[in-house]
């Protein structure tokens, strides 16, 4: 019994790719054109692959090599098997060009879905054999993650100053602006001042060490800019958010902007975040430049 299981391992790569060949093309004379070989050696090739397998994969008996049952199964597993020898040679020829095995990436869920969606398109078609992990939370979430080893680097929001044991890299920014329920007192399109905003109740970012600035006297706080946008939505009071949460699916329709030049609010930044003297890989350097790209692109106006 062991030397029939070591006998029917003996099958090769190449075996197994004439084999597809040959059922693709219907023959051997030109299953050997395709391949660039000599009719005698396809043939010879398959005989060898269906003595190893122990089965008759073509019926010989007329002129076009047709497969038989158990042909026609083990084209099945061939062609499975192909495609796994295909990916491990790539991946192997990305590894030894120095690309990552695998990643852990940290992700603010405040950022803009479209530049995130984007990002993680575009690495599954550059880096087919990666092995990613992907981490989401709020803005201090992520950036503890880094700080524990779960992820190797972190993209988010700039919440307040980096950690000593931290290196950032600024990539973009994105806007930010008040707003409130479609029904709100405030959002009659007119322009407010902060006496007008301090009269109703303000729902506040929470962030450990940073203490963002109220200007009404009855707030409420979350540490998700998301839960904040519902709260919004259910008229609890009004916020300033990222304008592309305001702007994500549901809240669109619920929420309004309110013009108030009087908060001049800055575009929020978006930084990397990775542990300080840590290796920056290809990969990492890939994911830095073009997520800078991207929230960028995000940000121009459609001609």
């Amino acid at each position: 019994m062991d030397e029939l299981q070591y006998r029917a391992m003996e099958w090769t790569v190449e075996q197994l790719r004439q084999f597809v060949a040959t059922a693709d093309s219907g023959s051997f004379s030109a299953a050997a054109r395709s391949l660039g070989k000599a009719q005698s050696a396809v043939s010879t090739a398959v005989g060898m692959l269906e003595v190893d397998l122990g089965v008759v994969l073509f019926d010989r008996s007329h002129r076009n090599a047709q497969l038989t049952d158990a042909g026609r199964v083990l084209l099945l597993e061939a062609r499975e098997l192909l495609r796994q020898a295909e990916q491990l040679d790539q991946r192997a020829q990305a590894l030894s060009g120095g690309a990552d095995a695998e990643l852990s990436l940290a992700i603010d869920e405040a950022l803009p879905y479209t530049a995130v969606a984007s990002l993680l398109r575009e690495m599954a078609q550059q880096y087919p054999g990666l092995e990613l992990l992907l981490l989401n939370g709020t803005a201090s979430e992520v950036a503890d993650y880094v700080g524990e080893g779960r992820a190797g680097m972190a993209l988010h929001i700039d919440r307040g100053p980096v950690l000593q044991h931290f290196e950032q890299r600024h990539l973009g920014t994105v806007p930010q602006g008040v707003f409130v329920a479609t029904d709100h007192p405030l959002a009659d399109g007119r322009v407010v001042g902060l006496q007008q905003l301090a009269q109703h109740r303000q729902l506040l970012m929470h962030t450990e060490d940073v203490h963002e600035r109220a200007y009404s006297p009855r707030v409420w706080r979350s540490d998700s800019f998301y839960n904040i946008a519902d709260m919004v939505a259910d008229k609890l009071g009004w916020a300033v958010l990222p304008v592309n949460i305001a702007h994500y699916e549901g809240n669109r329709q619920a929420l309004r902007e309110v013009p108030c030049p009087a908060l001049a609010l800055p575009p929020l930044s978006v930084r990397m975040l990775w542990r300080q003297g840590a290796r920056r890989s290809p990969t990492a350097q890939y994911v830095e430049r073009r997520f800078g790209q991207l929230l960028a692109e995000i940000q121009t106006p459609e001609p």
